[in-house]
């Protein structure tokens, strides 16, 4: 590298050009020239260390690392399979010579951090956090359920509750939630804090949030304040991301399912006796010691809405593939289902059947038993396009047109034989040549494809045009009165009439003259 970088130098390329030549910095560049023979083969005597696989790529890397400092060693890994495809070397033994690099060459990694603040808790009764878990069960049977639940937690004192499903939840759910835990908390903070769930927020609309029709009525009838966070953004909601951790380490962990009902029992229990007594280990007070004083300052409840007309589907957009997505499976609707923006209505039935209308109340267009795997395509035999379905129906419309339409359906069956890939524009040219002749020629035209074995769209249409153009040729000898003069019925004289004949001589002058001219 040094001599290469010394010759070029002679040799008059600047500084910048040797770099491109040579895939190295600008910096490696300026730190070669600045060094003698000796100092070079000094240092090189200094690092006589065990020989490593990435030695040969040391200054490589170096660069690339000067250049970025904020590079991965996933990333350099990737760059040297992609410029020495033959290399192989492990992720480990990258990672390894990078850091040592980095210590070498004083290249620290930079990131960008966010910086964190403390915030002191809001006052009593100012606010509570919502979200969404869900968790694997074993059941008694020794199978594996999934359990969904929706937690919230008071900012103040950190008094929660928690509530469980054996399906994912709907918008319906979540109202029904928010009215037991109001009930639970004996009233409603003034402020809710949300992430960005699709059975709440339809669009975060640049900051006016637009929520979906049966959450906003419902907040307009409650005169809810929300607050929803940004998306990626979980450490704003960090009291209630504790919380579902919580719950699911703490509560559900090797706990064996039975029945919903005993398992929200179980909750609520587990709720009293750990979840809202134990310690917390920020305020350090037992948050239901807290809860009573933050009750009073909660907003009474003054009465009950009643939810039975909210519907209670999930919406889901349905795919180009004509299939939506559930539970990371995908699951078919009929063809021609898909539009742009389509969306249905899915609703669990009997815990194991997946329910799908196009509008509330509407007809069921999908039932699927629901997968327990994931990534599998649930698909039903309605729902896949029958190739060959739609052939059959095409040749009868096209044999309608003929008068033997046994012959024309035999006929056809042969051309969808041979062109089996070609059939549907084999069977359109059938139809636009059948249509365009009267019933007589169409029939006469099929009469002589068979007679002569020709088995072909386009065979069949120039049949066609002949015995059209052969009838109008007829129908020249129409006379006046619209009678056909047989060949017996025309004038004797004309018949027996001769034409002049010449003798060669003749020819042979006429060609001599013209030579002449």
């Amino acid at each position: 590298m040094y001599m290469k970088i010394k010759q070029f130098k002679e040799q008059g390329f600047k500084i910048r050009r040797i770099a491109r030549k040579l895939g190295i910095s600008r910096t490696t560049v300026y730190k070669y020239l600045e060094k003698s023979p000796e100092e070079i083969a000094e240092w090189m005597a200094s690092t006589k260390t065990r020989t490593k696989k990435l030695d040969p790529y040391e200054m490589l890397i170096h660069t690339w690392l000067s250049e970025h400092p904020d590079l991965s060693s996933s990333q350099v890994h990737d760059w040297l399979k992609e410029r020495f495809p033959k290399l192989v070397v492990g992720d480990s033994t990258v990672r390894s010579y990078v850091k040592e690099l980095r210590n070498k060459y004083g290249i620290p990694k930079t990131e960008s951090k966010r910086i964190y603040q403390a915030i002191p808790d809001p006052p009593m009764g100012e606010q509570a956090q919502v979200d969404f878990g869900e968790t694997k069960q074993k059941t008694s049977q020794g199978k594996e359920v999934k359990l969904y639940f929706i937690s919230f937690v008071l900012s103040h004192s950190r008094y929660k509750y928690v509530e469980w499903l054996d399906r994912p939840f709907t918008t319906k759910d979540v109202i029904q939630t928010h009215e037991h835990v109001f009930q639970y908390y004996g009233g409603i903070p003034y402020e809710l804090v949300y992430d960005q769930d699709s059975l709440l927020v339809v669009s975060e609309n640049a900051g006016d949030l637009i929520l979906t029709s049966e959450f906003q009525a419902y907040r307009d009838e409650r005169k809810l304040n929300f607050f929803i966070c940004r998306k990626a953004d979980p450490e704003s909601k960090g009291r209630i991301e504790n919380v579902v951790g919580f719950v699911k380490k703490n509560f559900a962990k090797n706990r064996v399912f039975q029945h919903i009902d005993k398992w929200n029992d179980d909750c609520l229990a587990w709720l009293k006796r750990t979840g809202n007594r134990n310690v917390h280990n920020t305020t350090k007070k037992r948050p239901a010691e807290v809860f009573k004083l933050e009750k009073q300052h909660l907003r009474p409840v003054i009465k009950e809405i009643s939810i039975t007309n909210i519907d209670s589907s999930i919406t889901r957009t349905v795919r180009k593939d004509n299939t939506i997505m559930y539970e990371s499976n995908r699951y078919s609707v009929p063809l021609g289902t898909y539009e742009k923006n389509k969306e249905v209505l899915i609703e669990v039935k009997d815990e194991n059947r997946l329910v799908i209308r196009k509008e509330t109340d509407g007809d069921i267009i999908a039932n699927h038993l629901i997968s327990a795997e994931r990534g599998k395509l649930i698909q039903a035999t309605q729902h896949v396009r029958d190739r060959s379905k739609g052939i059959p129906a095409f040749i009868a419309t096209v044999s309608e047109t003929f008068e033997d339409k046994k012959a024309a359906t035999a006929f056809l069956a042969e051309i969808h034989q041979r062109y089996p890939r070609y059939v549907r524009d084999q069977l359109k040219i059938v139809l636009k040549a059948s249509k365009a002749v009267d019933l007589a020629i169409r029939n006469e035209a099929l009469s002589e494809c068979v007679k002569r074995g020709l088995y072909s769209a386009m065979e069949f249409s120039d049949v066609v045009a002949f015995v059209q153009r052969q009838r109008q040729y007829s129908s020249n000898q129409i006379n006046v009165n619209g009678e056909i003069k047989t060949l017996h019925q025309v004038d004797p004289a004309l018949m027996n009439t001769e034409p002049e004949s010449r003798e060669l001589d003749r020819y042979l002058d006429v060609l001599k003259e013209g030579v002449t001219v």
